[in-house]
């Protein structure tokens, strides 16, 4: 296999449409290293004929994509730049999840001040819950127009000033208008996040980046109630809302004093890069607007958020993800209301409830840590340094049996009020394969798109979303009304039954991927 070069000379102006395709497809498998007849070529050592290409520390895994020698391109950033630029975008995305999930906690008190029903005071939950998804998704579309960092501003101004609306507001629909707008803005760097690990971090690193960017916003609709009840013990319901503003305003502080702009398209030349500009130019956009001409046009990006979803993997992948992690929002935005009369609990007990979905959190992206580069190394040493998207799904096998068990077990424990410790545990089993799942299947699709880095994201945040947005609309009448043994058992037969999603895709996924084709994007 001969050693590739990326082709950084104009298209003809008389090229057919045909040909520019042509050309957009070997940019693609240049840049990213990918060709979805073979795959990734990885172990340098197991492959021959590769020519001169650059190798990470161990001396034989292959850098994917090679970096250019530019050192502005992210990919030659400093370990230390790097990682403190993945732990602010990923406190960032610790927000949306948080703040959507103070209000399971406070919808009590809400609906004494307000004279409503907890189930009636949750629709600020189900509306806020949806725009995570659908901001998420604007947020990429923005972002490949104008570049990742002016979004990831505006969208936090806008983030801030909603969430002091939320803390401040005095009536129900002043509230509810406030979280559906801070559940589109608050969600940037949760819909995007892979976009920013794309940009930085090499093939053989990302899946655990994915792993520690994902751990923040499973660990944050927990870590949102457990701090709220505690507040609400002896405080009114806007403090929680409150600290919320101030985490935002933190983030928001953060990204303006350390965050780069990481896009950069390894075609041009280091030479002919567009300049960087001010601070401030970067930060609000004035100096990307000036290169927009060398990014997607505003309907281009558009079409790339629309034609990734009709690839039939990412299609099957975001359905998977819809039907698993909708009980996660389901079981976290009713929680409280099911808790109060079965064992007697007060905010503060409730809050101690969360401590155990948090623990599984931290074990689930322990073992991902090494569980996801294992099945990885595996197979890519059993098939002479070659490797194919679709064996990150094999992680799955492991978490499945947690979700399912754990989701059997939390309706039994409700409907024969089986001790409160239990009922705990067995919610930290669910939680535990949710983590596990969440990395696999982000990983898998980024691993098969790779320049559709945002766009696939955006979708599997949207399709967890819109799960948890239609679940929580009758999660509690449909408990009351069959019991909780019948309602969660249905769930945990309907994650079981997802699971052949995932036998099809590692069975046919290539199949489907080669017969869908590529995506042509006009920057890759």
């Amino acid at each position: 296999m001969e050693e590739k070069h990326i082709d950084t000379s104009e298209p003809e102006p008389e090229s057919t449409n045909v040909e520019k395709r042509v050309n957009v497809h070997s940019k693609a498998e240049q840049l990213h290293e990918y060709k979805e007849t073979e795959g990734y070529i990885i172990d340098a050592q197991l492959e021959s004929g590769l020519g001169d290409v650059k190798l990470a520390k161990d001396g034989h895994t292959r850098l994917i994509p090679q970096p250019s020698d530019d050192p502005n391109d992210p990919l030659n950033w400093s370990w230390g730049k790097k990682h403190l630029i993945l732990f602010i975008i990923s406190l960032t995305a610790f927000l949306p999840d948080y703040g959507s999930a103070t209000g399971a906690v406070t919808l009590l008190p809400q609906a004494v001040e307000w004279g409503m029903t907890p189930d009636f005071v949750n629709h600020s939950q189900a509306g806020n819950v949806f725009m995570l998804g659908a901001g998420g998704i604007f947020a990429v579309l923005f972002s490949a127009y104008i570049g990742r960092l002016p979004v990831v501003f505006w969208y936090l101004i806008m983030a801030t000033a909603t969430a002091a609306w939320c803390a401040g507001a005095t009536t129900f629909e002043s509230f509810m208008a406030a979280r559906i707008l801070n559940g589109f803005f608050s969600t940037v760097t949760q819909g995007g996040g892979l976009m920013f690990i794309q940009d930085m971090f090499f093939f053989h690193e990302r899946a655990r980046k994915i792993n520690i960017w994902a751990s923040f916003f499973i660990m944050s609709p927990y870590m949102g109630p457990l701090l709220a009840a505690f507040m609400i013990d002896t405080k009114p319901w806007p403090t929680p809302f409150w600290v919320y503003f101030a985490e935002t305003v933190l983030c928001f502080v953060l990204v303006i004093l350390f965050v780069q702009e990481t896009y950069y398209d390894r075609s041009i030349p280091a030479e002919e890069q567009p300049p960087r500009g001010s601070r401030i130019g970067s930060l609000t956009g004035a100096s990307q607007w000036k290169s927009r001409h060398l990014r997607n046009s505003f309907p281009q990006a558009c079409w790339r958020v629309v034609s990734v979803v009709l690839k039939p993997t990412v299609a099957l992948a975001s359905l998977y993800y819809c039907l698993t992690f909708a009980w996660v929002v389901g079981i976290n935005t009713t929680l409280s209301i099911f808790l109060t009369p079965l064992y007697d609990f007060g905010p503060k007990q409730i809050g101690f409830f969360y401590f155990t979905p948090v623990v599984a959190t931290i074990l689930g992206e322990i073992t991902g840590h090494w569980l996801h580069d294992a099945v990885a190394k595996q197979y890519i040493r059993t098939h002479k340094g070659h490797f194919e998207p679709e064996v990150r799904l094999r992680a799955i096998f492991l978490s499945i049996p947690f979700m399912v068990i754990g989701l059997v077990l939390i309706g039994q424990c409700l409907e024969n009020a089986w001790p409160y410790m239990v009922t705990s545990v067995c919610w930290g089993l669910y939680v535990f394969g949710i983590m596990i799942t969440t990395v696999a299947v982000s990983s898998y699709c980024l691993d098969s798109y790779p320049e559709a880095s945002g766009e696939v994201a955006a979708w599997l945040n949207n399709s967890r979303t819109i799960g948890g947005f239609i679940i929580s609309y009758f999660q509690v009448t449909w408990a009351e009304s069959q019991g909780t043994r019948l309602s969660f058992g249905i769930q945990a037969a309907i994650c079981g039954a997802a699971f052949i999603l995932v036998l099809i895709m590692m069975r046919w996924g290539k199949a489907m991927r080669l017969w869908a084709g590529p995506l042509n994007f006009a920057t890759v």
